[in-house]
Protein backbone atom coordinates (compact mmCIF):
# COMPACT_ATOMS: atom_id res chain seq x y z
CA UNK A 1 0.00 0.00 0.00
CA UNK A 2 1.19 3.57 -0.77
CA UNK A 3 1.95 5.83 1.37
CA UNK A 4 2.08 8.69 -0.86
CA UNK A 5 -1.53 10.00 -0.95
CA UNK A 6 -1.93 9.79 2.85
CA UNK A 7 -4.51 12.35 4.06
CA UNK A 8 -3.26 14.74 6.46
CA UNK A 9 -4.63 15.10 9.77
CA UNK A 10 -7.46 13.63 11.86
CA UNK A 11 -10.06 16.11 11.34
CA UNK A 12 -11.86 15.67 14.78
CA UNK A 13 -9.05 16.38 16.52
CA UNK A 14 -7.25 20.05 17.60
CA UNK A 15 -3.59 20.70 17.63
CA UNK A 16 -2.05 22.92 20.35
CA UNK A 17 1.48 21.98 19.13
CA UNK A 18 3.72 24.70 17.90
CA UNK A 19 7.14 24.05 16.08
CA UNK A 20 9.07 24.66 19.40
CA UNK A 21 6.98 21.75 21.42
CA UNK A 22 7.84 19.88 18.64
CA UNK A 23 11.32 20.14 19.25
CA UNK A 24 10.40 19.40 22.36
CA UNK A 25 8.27 16.07 21.77
CA UNK A 26 11.17 15.39 20.15
CA UNK A 27 13.31 15.26 22.50
CA UNK A 28 11.13 13.28 24.45
CA UNK A 29 10.63 10.57 21.87
CA UNK A 30 14.59 10.41 22.14
CA UNK A 31 13.83 9.62 25.85
CA UNK A 32 11.35 6.77 24.94
CA UNK A 33 13.59 4.81 23.12
CA UNK A 34 16.95 5.46 25.07
CA UNK A 35 14.51 3.45 27.93
CA UNK A 36 14.00 0.77 25.47
CA UNK A 37 17.69 1.04 23.75
CA UNK A 38 18.72 0.48 27.55
CA UNK A 39 16.67 -2.88 27.74
CA UNK A 40 18.65 -3.99 24.51
CA UNK A 41 22.10 -3.64 25.50
CA UNK A 42 21.25 -5.56 28.84
CA UNK A 43 20.56 -8.31 25.92
CA UNK A 44 23.33 -7.24 23.76
CA UNK A 45 25.90 -7.87 26.30
CA UNK A 46 24.85 -11.42 26.67
CA UNK A 47 25.33 -11.26 23.25
CA UNK A 48 28.83 -10.16 23.14
CA UNK A 49 29.81 -13.21 25.41
CA UNK A 50 28.10 -15.93 23.60
CA UNK A 51 27.96 -14.61 20.00
CA UNK A 52 31.07 -16.84 18.54
CA UNK A 53 28.96 -20.29 19.40
CA UNK A 54 27.71 -21.41 16.14
CA UNK A 55 24.29 -22.63 15.62
CA UNK A 56 24.92 -26.30 14.65
CA UNK A 57 21.07 -27.46 14.21
CA UNK A 58 18.75 -26.80 11.26
CA UNK A 59 15.58 -24.88 10.81
CA UNK A 60 13.15 -27.36 10.42
CA UNK A 61 15.40 -29.69 13.69
CA UNK A 62 14.98 -26.72 15.76
CA UNK A 63 11.27 -26.30 15.30
CA UNK A 64 10.70 -29.90 15.71
CA UNK A 65 12.60 -28.99 19.41
CA UNK A 66 10.89 -26.28 20.62
CA UNK A 67 7.48 -28.16 19.44
CA UNK A 68 8.18 -31.34 21.81
CA UNK A 69 9.96 -28.38 24.56
CA UNK A 70 7.68 -26.18 26.99
CA UNK A 71 9.01 -23.02 28.19
CA UNK A 72 9.74 -22.60 31.86
CA UNK A 73 9.08 -19.20 31.64
CA UNK A 74 5.49 -19.63 29.98
CA UNK A 75 2.59 -18.28 30.94
CA UNK A 76 -0.68 -20.13 30.79
CA UNK A 77 -1.85 -20.09 26.97
CA UNK A 78 -2.70 -23.57 26.39
CA UNK A 79 -6.53 -22.77 26.90
CA UNK A 80 -6.55 -19.36 25.31
CA UNK A 81 -7.97 -20.83 21.90
CA UNK A 82 -10.50 -23.92 21.40
CA UNK A 83 -10.31 -26.00 18.52
CA UNK A 84 -12.00 -28.45 17.27
CA UNK A 85 -9.34 -31.01 16.84
CA UNK A 86 -6.76 -30.36 19.17
CA UNK A 87 -4.28 -32.14 16.55
CA UNK A 88 -5.18 -29.52 14.10
CA UNK A 89 -4.30 -25.92 14.77
CA UNK A 90 -6.05 -24.68 11.79
CA UNK A 91 -9.82 -25.72 13.43
CA UNK A 92 -9.62 -23.13 15.95
CA UNK A 93 -12.85 -21.40 16.92
CA UNK A 94 -13.25 -17.58 16.44
CA UNK A 95 -13.16 -15.09 19.46
CA UNK A 96 -16.52 -13.08 18.71
CA UNK A 97 -14.85 -10.01 20.62
CA UNK A 98 -12.40 -10.15 18.07
CA UNK A 99 -12.23 -7.90 15.06
CA UNK A 100 -10.05 -8.14 12.20
CA UNK A 101 -9.37 -3.73 12.50
CA UNK A 102 -5.76 -3.40 12.92
CA UNK A 103 -3.62 -2.66 9.88
CA UNK A 104 -0.86 -4.14 11.85
CA UNK A 105 0.22 -5.85 15.26
CA UNK A 106 4.15 -5.59 16.66
CA UNK A 107 4.81 -9.11 17.74
CA UNK A 108 7.84 -10.77 19.58
CA UNK A 109 7.15 -14.59 20.85
CA UNK A 110 7.61 -14.88 24.34
CA UNK A 111 10.91 -16.63 25.46
CA UNK A 112 12.87 -15.21 22.83
CA UNK A 113 15.48 -13.26 24.09
CA UNK A 114 18.84 -14.39 23.55
CA UNK A 115 20.76 -16.59 25.18
CA UNK A 116 17.91 -18.12 27.13
CA UNK A 117 15.61 -18.90 24.08
CA UNK A 118 12.21 -19.99 26.28
CA UNK A 119 9.91 -20.07 23.27
CA UNK A 120 7.98 -22.88 21.83
CA UNK A 121 5.72 -23.68 18.60
CA UNK A 122 3.07 -24.22 21.00
CA UNK A 123 2.79 -20.66 22.23
CA UNK A 124 3.74 -19.38 18.95
CA UNK A 125 0.79 -21.16 17.47
CA UNK A 126 -1.50 -19.73 20.13
CA UNK A 127 -0.43 -16.23 19.32
CA UNK A 128 -0.87 -16.61 15.31
CA UNK A 129 -4.35 -18.15 15.94
CA UNK A 130 -5.15 -14.69 17.98
CA UNK A 131 -3.46 -12.59 16.26
CA UNK A 132 -5.46 -13.64 13.00
CA UNK A 133 -8.63 -12.76 14.44
CA UNK A 134 -6.65 -8.88 14.52
CA UNK A 135 -5.03 -8.30 11.56
CA UNK A 136 -3.50 -9.54 8.34
CA UNK A 137 0.28 -8.28 9.20
CA UNK A 138 2.59 -8.74 12.00
CA UNK A 139 5.78 -7.53 12.75
CA UNK A 140 8.78 -9.20 14.60
CA UNK A 141 12.11 -7.23 16.14
CA UNK A 142 14.49 -10.05 16.19
CA UNK A 143 15.38 -13.34 14.37
CA UNK A 144 17.29 -14.76 17.29
CA UNK A 145 16.15 -17.81 18.86
CA UNK A 146 13.98 -19.47 15.59
CA UNK A 147 11.37 -17.09 16.14
CA UNK A 148 11.41 -16.37 12.40
CA UNK A 149 10.66 -20.31 11.31
CA UNK A 150 8.57 -20.23 14.55
CA UNK A 151 6.33 -17.96 13.38
CA UNK A 152 6.47 -18.93 9.58
CA UNK A 153 5.69 -22.73 10.42
CA UNK A 154 2.62 -21.62 13.33
CA UNK A 155 1.40 -19.93 9.75
CA UNK A 156 1.36 -23.16 7.62
CA UNK A 157 0.18 -25.02 10.25
CA UNK A 158 -3.14 -22.82 11.06
CA UNK A 159 -3.67 -21.88 7.58
CA UNK A 160 -4.04 -18.65 8.28
CA UNK A 161 -3.93 -15.45 6.40
CA UNK A 162 -0.95 -13.73 7.80
CA UNK A 163 1.82 -11.59 6.71
CA UNK A 164 5.06 -11.12 8.39
CA UNK A 165 7.73 -8.56 8.75
CA UNK A 166 11.04 -10.19 9.67
CA UNK A 167 13.66 -8.43 11.46
CA UNK A 168 17.33 -8.42 12.41
CA UNK A 169 18.18 -6.33 15.47
CA UNK A 170 21.84 -5.66 15.13
CA UNK A 171 23.74 -4.51 17.77
CA UNK A 172 26.33 -1.74 16.57
CA UNK A 173 29.38 -2.64 18.90
CA UNK A 174 29.21 -6.36 17.92
CA UNK A 175 28.77 -7.85 14.07
CA UNK A 176 27.67 -11.29 15.69
CA UNK A 177 24.16 -10.88 16.39
CA UNK A 178 23.80 -9.43 12.74
CA UNK A 179 25.41 -12.38 11.53
CA UNK A 180 23.60 -14.60 13.64
CA UNK A 181 19.99 -13.20 12.75
CA UNK A 182 21.02 -13.27 8.64
CA UNK A 183 21.98 -16.72 8.58
CA UNK A 184 18.19 -17.35 10.68
CA UNK A 185 16.52 -15.57 8.26
CA UNK A 186 17.93 -16.33 4.76
CA UNK A 187 17.63 -20.19 6.75
CA UNK A 188 13.83 -20.12 7.24
CA UNK A 189 13.67 -18.56 3.28
CA UNK A 190 15.04 -21.32 2.24
CA UNK A 191 12.72 -23.66 4.00
CA UNK A 192 9.42 -21.67 4.11
CA UNK A 193 9.28 -19.83 0.75
CA UNK A 194 7.77 -15.95 0.82
CA UNK A 195 4.47 -16.49 0.53
CA UNK A 196 4.42 -14.82 3.97
CA UNK A 197 6.91 -12.64 3.92
CA UNK A 198 6.40 -8.95 3.50
CA UNK A 199 9.79 -7.88 4.30
CA UNK A 200 13.07 -7.58 6.57
CA UNK A 201 13.52 -4.85 8.74
CA UNK A 202 17.10 -4.64 9.76
CA UNK A 203 17.57 -2.28 12.55
CA UNK A 204 15.45 -1.22 15.54
CA UNK A 205 16.33 2.46 17.03
CA UNK A 206 19.75 1.40 15.82
CA UNK A 207 20.65 5.01 14.88
CA UNK A 208 19.64 6.13 18.32
CA UNK A 209 21.49 4.07 20.07
CA UNK A 210 24.98 4.85 17.76
CA UNK A 211 24.13 8.67 18.83
CA UNK A 212 23.87 7.81 22.59
CA UNK A 213 26.68 5.52 22.71
CA UNK A 214 28.65 8.24 21.30
CA UNK A 215 27.20 11.59 22.93
CA UNK A 216 25.42 12.33 19.58
CA UNK A 217 22.07 13.65 19.14
CA UNK A 218 21.79 14.62 15.16
CA UNK A 219 21.70 11.76 13.32
CA UNK A 220 22.64 13.89 10.38
CA UNK A 221 26.02 14.96 12.08
CA UNK A 222 29.35 13.81 11.42
CA UNK A 223 28.88 11.13 13.84
CA UNK A 224 25.98 10.06 12.99
CA UNK A 225 27.00 9.43 9.37
CA UNK A 226 29.15 6.82 10.81
CA UNK A 227 27.16 4.97 12.63
CA UNK A 228 24.86 4.99 8.92
CA UNK A 229 27.57 3.65 7.29
CA UNK A 230 27.56 0.59 9.81
CA UNK A 231 23.94 0.04 9.77
CA UNK A 232 24.11 0.69 5.47
CA UNK A 233 26.27 -2.20 5.60
CA UNK A 234 24.49 -4.09 7.01
CA UNK A 235 21.21 -3.64 4.98
CA UNK A 236 22.85 -3.85 1.55
CA UNK A 237 24.56 -7.30 2.82
CA UNK A 238 20.78 -8.36 4.30
CA UNK A 239 19.90 -7.50 0.38
CA UNK A 240 22.49 -9.46 -1.24
CA UNK A 241 22.27 -12.57 0.83
CA UNK A 242 18.19 -12.63 -0.24
CA UNK A 243 18.89 -11.57 -3.78
CA UNK A 244 21.13 -14.76 -3.95
CA UNK A 245 18.53 -16.72 -3.14
CA UNK A 246 16.68 -16.32 -6.45
CA UNK A 247 13.58 -15.79 -4.72
CA UNK A 248 10.10 -15.97 -6.66
CA UNK A 249 9.28 -12.37 -5.49
CA UNK A 250 11.35 -9.06 -4.64
CA UNK A 251 11.40 -8.58 -0.20
CA UNK A 252 11.68 -5.02 0.50
CA UNK A 253 14.55 -3.84 3.04
CA UNK A 254 13.80 -1.59 5.61
CA UNK A 255 14.86 -0.29 9.17
CA UNK A 256 12.91 0.66 11.94
CA UNK A 257 14.25 4.20 14.46
CA UNK A 258 13.16 6.25 17.15
CA UNK A 259 10.58 9.18 15.33
CA UNK A 260 13.55 11.71 14.80
CA UNK A 261 16.18 9.46 14.59
CA UNK A 262 16.30 8.75 10.92
CA UNK A 263 19.13 9.32 9.32
CA UNK A 264 19.07 10.37 5.71
CA UNK A 265 21.81 8.24 4.15
CA UNK A 266 19.87 5.28 5.92
CA UNK A 267 17.07 6.36 4.28
CA UNK A 268 18.27 6.27 0.95
CA UNK A 269 19.69 3.02 1.01
CA UNK A 270 16.32 1.33 2.13
CA UNK A 271 12.87 0.72 0.64
CA UNK A 272 10.63 1.41 3.59
CA UNK A 273 11.01 2.81 7.19
CA UNK A 274 9.07 2.27 10.31
CA UNK A 275 8.80 4.99 13.19
CA UNK A 276 8.29 4.42 16.82
CA UNK A 277 5.75 7.12 17.90
CA UNK A 278 4.61 7.05 21.12
CA UNK A 279 2.21 9.98 22.89
CA UNK A 280 2.74 8.82 26.16
CA UNK A 281 6.49 9.17 26.49
CA UNK A 282 5.92 12.76 24.78
CA UNK A 283 3.51 13.44 27.82
CA UNK A 284 0.68 13.57 25.56
CA UNK A 285 -2.57 13.56 26.98
CA UNK A 286 -5.05 10.61 26.24
CA UNK A 287 -7.31 13.04 24.27
CA UNK A 288 -4.95 14.30 22.01
CA UNK A 289 -2.75 10.95 21.44
CA UNK A 290 -4.00 9.61 18.46
CA UNK A 291 -3.79 13.19 16.69
CA UNK A 292 -0.36 13.63 17.85
CA UNK A 293 0.68 10.29 16.70
CA UNK A 294 -0.39 11.23 13.07
CA UNK A 295 0.70 15.07 13.24
CA UNK A 296 3.95 13.64 14.20
CA UNK A 297 4.25 11.13 11.76
CA UNK A 298 3.39 13.25 8.69
CA UNK A 299 5.60 16.22 9.55
CA UNK A 300 8.83 14.19 10.53
CA UNK A 301 8.52 10.81 8.73
CA UNK A 302 5.65 10.75 6.01
CA UNK A 303 6.95 14.40 4.26
CA UNK A 304 10.50 14.00 5.25
CA UNK A 305 10.60 10.63 2.97
CA UNK A 306 8.96 12.09 0.22
CA UNK A 307 12.00 15.13 -0.25
CA UNK A 308 14.33 11.92 -1.20
CA UNK A 309 14.86 10.57 -4.74
CA UNK A 310 14.27 7.33 -3.58
CA UNK A 311 10.57 8.46 -1.55
CA UNK A 312 10.71 5.17 0.79
CA UNK A 313 7.73 4.10 1.98
CA UNK A 314 6.81 4.86 5.73
CA UNK A 315 5.06 3.33 8.45
CA UNK A 316 4.56 3.38 12.29
CA UNK A 317 6.24 0.41 13.42
CA UNK A 318 4.98 1.02 17.48
CA UNK A 319 2.23 2.95 18.77
CA UNK A 320 -0.72 2.40 21.77
CA UNK A 321 -1.03 3.44 25.36
CA UNK A 322 -0.30 1.16 28.21
CA UNK A 323 -2.47 -0.22 30.79
CA UNK A 324 -0.59 -0.11 34.08
CA UNK A 325 2.81 0.54 36.03
CA UNK A 326 4.71 -1.66 38.48
CA UNK A 327 5.18 1.31 40.62
CA UNK A 328 2.90 4.24 41.79
CA UNK A 329 5.33 6.77 40.15
CA UNK A 330 5.43 5.58 37.01
CA UNK A 331 1.25 5.17 36.21
CA UNK A 332 1.28 8.77 34.69
CA UNK A 333 3.00 10.83 32.08
CA UNK A 334 1.86 13.90 33.48
CA UNK A 335 -1.61 14.71 31.88
CA UNK A 336 -2.77 11.33 31.33
CA UNK A 337 -2.41 7.93 33.07
CA UNK A 338 -1.82 3.71 32.39
CA UNK A 339 -5.34 2.19 32.38
CA UNK A 340 -7.42 0.13 30.23
CA UNK A 341 -9.80 2.59 29.97
CA UNK A 342 -7.26 5.19 28.14
CA UNK A 343 -6.10 2.46 25.91
CA UNK A 344 -9.96 1.96 24.57
CA UNK A 345 -9.86 5.88 24.14
CA UNK A 346 -6.28 5.36 22.18
CA UNK A 347 -7.89 2.42 20.21
CA UNK A 348 -11.33 4.44 19.74
CA UNK A 349 -9.74 7.56 18.31
CA UNK A 350 -6.67 6.14 16.12
CA UNK A 351 -7.15 2.38 14.82
CA UNK A 352 -10.16 3.25 12.16
CA UNK A 353 -9.11 7.11 11.84
CA UNK A 354 -5.59 5.57 10.95
CA UNK A 355 -7.08 2.77 8.66
CA UNK A 356 -8.95 5.60 6.34
CA UNK A 357 -6.60 7.54 5.83
CA UNK A 358 -4.41 4.68 4.81
CA UNK A 359 -1.78 4.98 7.51
CA UNK A 360 0.21 1.90 7.65
CA UNK A 361 0.67 1.17 11.54
CA UNK A 362 1.93 -1.71 13.94
CA UNK A 363 0.00 -1.45 17.11
CA UNK A 364 2.01 -2.06 20.00
CA UNK A 365 1.24 -4.42 21.50
CA UNK A 366 -0.17 -7.87 21.25
CA UNK A 367 0.59 -9.40 24.19
CA UNK A 368 1.96 -7.64 28.03
CA UNK A 369 5.46 -8.90 28.31
CA UNK A 370 6.51 -10.11 31.83
CA UNK A 371 10.43 -10.09 31.36
CA UNK A 372 10.07 -6.20 30.56
CA UNK A 373 8.04 -5.89 33.87
CA UNK A 374 10.22 -7.54 36.28
CA UNK A 375 13.45 -6.31 34.73
CA UNK A 376 12.31 -2.77 34.40
CA UNK A 377 9.54 -1.82 35.64
CA UNK A 378 7.29 1.10 35.09
CA UNK A 379 4.75 0.32 32.27
CA UNK A 380 7.43 -1.43 30.42
CA UNK A 381 5.32 -4.90 30.41
CA UNK A 382 2.23 -3.30 30.34
CA UNK A 383 1.37 -2.36 26.55
CA UNK A 384 -0.50 -5.02 25.51
CA UNK A 385 -4.22 -5.76 23.88
CA UNK A 386 -4.04 -9.13 25.71
CA UNK A 387 -2.35 -10.26 29.17
CA UNK A 388 0.49 -12.26 29.47
CA UNK A 389 -1.86 -15.03 29.74
CA UNK A 390 -3.04 -14.58 26.42
CA UNK A 391 -6.61 -13.40 27.96
CA UNK A 392 -8.08 -10.55 26.55
CA UNK A 393 -7.76 -6.52 28.20
CA UNK A 394 -11.10 -5.30 29.56
CA UNK A 395 -11.17 -3.38 26.37
CA UNK A 396 -13.62 -3.71 22.70
CA UNK A 397 -11.71 -3.70 19.87
CA UNK A 398 -13.17 -1.26 17.44
CA UNK A 399 -15.17 -2.21 14.25
CA UNK A 400 -13.57 -0.30 11.36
Amino acid sequence: MSLNNQQQGYSSVEYPYSNAAYSSSQWLEKEQSRSRRSKWITIGSLVAVLGLIAIGVGVGVTVAKNHKSSSSSSSSSSNAVEQTDPNDPSTFKLDARLKKSFYGIAYTPEGSQYPACGNSLEQVITDIQLLSQLTDQIRLYGADCNQTALVLEAINQTKVNMTVWLGNYPIPTDPAPYERQRDAIIDALKTYGVDHVAGITVGNEYMLNYLNANGATDPNSDIGNQGAQLLIANITDTRTAVQALNLPKTIPIGTADAGSFFNTEVLEAVDYGMSNIHAWFANVSISQAAGWVNEFFQENNVQVAQTLSNKPQFFIAETGWPTASKDAGNESNGPSIASEPNLQTFLDTFVCQANKNGTGYFFFEYFDETWKDEEFGGVEGHWGLFYSNRTLKDITIPTC
